[in-house]
């Protein structure tokens, strides 16, 4: 064999490569993040819409924290898919969520639950208004909490299928399920406060340690029984129809279902340290 009719590599062609796996590493670590951008570009168009004030705006305010919601979930999951996980992705995540999970939806909370009401000029709309702007801060500053601790702890200790504590998004998820379903502002001052009473339960459970099943450890790529397909078929055309009712259903499930696990595990606790 003539070795010498061998064409060598000439030192043109090894850049090439070097810069072709440079452009495709830059491509899949800009994906995730421009998952990110479209989350927060969400989060500050609900903002915005929140501030118009007419019923159709709170209602596209929600739908974009809940489009956010999506965003959110991609990111992460395509990151990891991609083994493109970052620190420079988890505080940038960090901070988008801090805009569509924590500020939209105490913009919209206050604007749909309480600024409707003062502006119709009843005589409790003074002491509400200022109750809602200190109870809206009390859930930003828990969103914030809770986004913070999950950056230094991570997933529960022992145990990555669950969160510490109710996820950011899930928590904006029910705020927003709720202005969709109902849409129509609070125009009532019991309605008022019981909804302000929701707000102050949603961040006492995001600071908490109660658990909240996670989904991480679904393997959405395994094969699945056809009734799985069917039924998740069902649930994709009853968002997509009876978007407002399904959603809080979610939405309100997911919230409880913390609890839920939370009361029975230390009942259990209790059992087992008190034997009959």
């Amino acid at each position: 064999m003539d070795f010498d009719s061998l064409d060598p590599i000439g030192p043109e062609e090894e850049p090439r490569g070097l810069f072709s796996s440079h452009r495709l590493r830059r491509g899949v670590y800009l994906l995730p993040s421009a998952l990110t951008v479209a989350n927060l570009l969400c989060g500050y168009y609900a903002v915005l819409a929140t501030l118009d004030g007419r019923t159709a705006d709170f209602d596209n305010a929600a739908i974009a924290i809940g489009i956010a919601y999506i965003f959110d979930s991609l990111d992460g999951r395509l990151a990891r898919a991609m083994r493109t996980e970052s620190a420079f992705g988890r505080e940038f995540d960090s901070l988008a969520d801090i805009i569509s999970f924590g500020m939209a939806p105490a913009f919209l909370a206050y604007a749909w639950g309480v600024r409707a009401l003062a502006m119709g000029g009843a005589p409790e709309a003074l002491h509400l208004t200022q109750l809602g702007w200190l109870i809206g801060f009390f859930y930003l500053g828990c969103c914030a909490w809770r986004l913070a601790r999950f950056n230094i702890q991570g997933m529960a200790p022992g145990n990555s299928r669950y969160f510490v504590g109710m996820p950011t998004p899930a928590a904006a998820g029910l705020v927003a399920a709720i202005v969709h379903f109902f849409q129509t502002p609070v125009a009532d001052a019991r309605i008022s406060v019981l909804w302000l009473l929701l707000l102050i339960a949603l961040g006492i459970l995001m600071s908490s340690t109660v658990r909240y099943y996670s989904f991480k450890d679904i393997q959405w790529t395994k094969r699945r029984p056809s009734l799985f397909v069917i039924l998740f078929a069902l649930l994709i055309g009853a968002i997509v129809k009876f978007s407002g009712p399904t959603l809080l259903l979610l939405a309100g499930t997911y919230a409880l279902h913390g609890i839920v696990l939370h009361t029975a595990r230390v009942v259990r606790r209790h059992a087992a340290s008190h034997p009959a």
